[in-house]
């Protein structure tokens, strides 16, 4: 199989999205395997993605997905492998990262020093040089504690592998929205013509739109929750609140949602506290 993502062999009849199962090309260095794995969670399942320069003779794979044998043959017929990166630990995302490593022999690094294998932890800041590119690591809290942005900057562009910090449609869950709030404008400083790659759904042609979007989207909830306590009584439960704010949304994320108005509450009552103190 060719090295260079240009070439035919390596992508077929450049399948469009969603197609699982081939490698799609995304740009010039990025390409994309999606996993079979549909939900209300994951939409049309999770992206693994493949780079590498077109010079280069071995690629980065980002979240190899489950351990599942039919999605990583996929992923290993996309050529020779030198690192295997995560942007969270999140099964859908890592578990068939060990595996998958050792079908390819190479390391695995993550944030969590507990996913990594044969290698070092990833820092906030840091720059991996591999597969022809030059791959700048930010740590994105709020998804998950250990979530991670990869970015490859070109002279008048970049790519920007969000993980589950950003979807390609729709909003994600938050565990911290402090630290959501703060990954959020740390991704806002990316240069204008950053293109978002996700974890899930398709690709952000203007990931500084969809960010901008998010961050007026979550201040917006925010108020909701706010006011529907306020009218509920303070002893209202998050099944309660979700009815009243979050009453458009399908049934099966309302246990996502009623997860997201604990942690907005949580940021609410945090937020009051440091009001009082100040």
């Amino acid at each position: 199989m060719n090295d260079s993502f240009s070439e035919q062999e390596v992508f077929g009849q450049e399948p469009k999205h969603p197609a699982y199962g081939v490698l799609r090309r995304v740009s010039a260095t990025a390409g994309v395997v999606l996993e079979r794995n549909p939900s209300v969670l994951t939409l049309e399942g999770t992206n693994s993605w493949v780079l590498r320069a077109t010079s280069a003779s071995s690629s980065v794979v980002i979240d190899p997905g489950h351990d599942d044998e039919s999605h990583l043959d996929a992923l290993t017929q996309t050529g020779s492998v030198s690192l295997v990166l995560l942007t969270h630990h999140h099964p859908d995302h890592a578990d068939g990262a060990v595996r998958f490593a050792k079908r390819v022999n190479a390391p695995v690094r993550a944030f969590d020093p507990r996913w990594c294998v044969a290698a070092e932890s990833l820092v906030d800041g840091e720059v991996i040089s591999e597969a022809g590119l030059e791959i700048q690591v930010l740590h994105t809290p709020g998804h998950t504690d250990d979530s991670l942005t990869f970015v490859v900057a070109n002279d008048d562009s970049a790519i920007a592998l969000t993980g589950d910090t950003v979807l390609g449609r729709g909003t994600t869950g938050i565990t911290d929205l402090s630290a959501y709030f703060h990954s959020l404008q740390k991704l806002l400083l990316l240069p204008e013509t950053t293109m978002g790659l996700p974890g899930h759904g398709p690709e952000l042609p203007d990931l500084r739109a969809t960010v901008e979007y998010y961050v007026t989207h979550r201040k917006a909830r925010l108020e909701q929750v706010r006011e529907a306590q306020k009218t509920l009584g303070p002893n209202a439960t998050d099944e309660q609140i979700v009815a009243l704010v979050y009453h458009d949304i399908d049934q099966a994320l309302s246990k996502a949602a009623a997860y997201n108005v604990g942690v907005q509450l949580k940021y609410l009552r945090d937020q009051s506290v440091a009001d009082r103190e100040s």
